[in-house]
């Protein structure tokens, strides 16, 4: 994969999730170490692995965003979902979050009410498309853990008048999870997922590196 881009190295954290529920296995994760076993790390990009838990998600996440990110791919499954569903705004609730001691109420008090991605998703989903991977543009993350980590990670930056590209994916299940399941859940397959990664990220490198970071105001 160290063929995934040339020129510039910019720094790219990539997250996924751990199993949750019923679930033995996360696509968002599956998909991930696929394209890391058949690719190889490229260059300037970190993994991560998060817990389904939003202590444990924010305490681990803040410890990451303090190594500084130029972009950060955060991914997640959706069960049901039959295409690549990339989000448009994170909301500040809480939801069903696992492990939270305020379910329901706001992630982060006193905080906006919502984060807008600067992440090129029509020319991600655009992209996708013709790589022939089904994709779609989505209202918001949902109340979710997914949400949670993409408006933690907005509002980490937007606190520190800090500049990066913070977007999210939700991927439907790999076509192993869907059989698993027992019902008649759509899929894909994992290898297909790993490529939808990969050309988000090669989206995002190359919108970065049109233009130079600049600082919020």
């Amino acid at each position: 994969m160290n063929g995934l881009w040339r020129g510039e190295v910019l720094k790219i954290l990539v997250t996924a999730f751990e199993p949750y529920d019923q679930w033995s296995t996360n696509s968002s994760w599956d998909a991930l170490t696929e394209l890391l076993r058949s690719r190889g790390v490229p260059p300037g990009v970190t993994t991560r692995r998060y817990p389904v838990d939003l202590d444990k998600l924010n305490e681990r996440l803040d410890k990451d965003l303090e190594r500084g990110f130029d972009a950060i791919l955060h991914l997640g499954q959706a069960p049901g979902a039959c295409a690549v569903h990339l989000e448009t705004i994170a909301v500040n609730v809480a939801g069903v979050t696992y492990g939270s001691n305020s379910p329901f109420g706001p992630i982060v008090a006193d905080a906006p009410v919502a984060y807008r991605t600067r992440c090129p998703i029509h020319r991600m989903c655009s992209d996708l498309r013709g790589a022939g991977i089904p994709a779609s543009i989505s209202y918001h993350a949902g109340t979710y853990l997914c949400n949670a980590a993409m408006f933690l990670s907005h509002h980490w930056h937007a606190v520190r008048n800090l500049d990066c590209q913070i977007g999210f994916a939700h991927l439907p299940l790999t076509l192993e999870q869907s059989i698993a399941s027992g019902r008649e859940m759509p899929g894909l397959a994992v290898k297909d997922l790993a490529r939808a990664i990969e050309c988000m990220l090669q989206v995002l490198h190359s919108s970065m590196s049109e233009k130079p970071p600049t600082m919020l105001t």
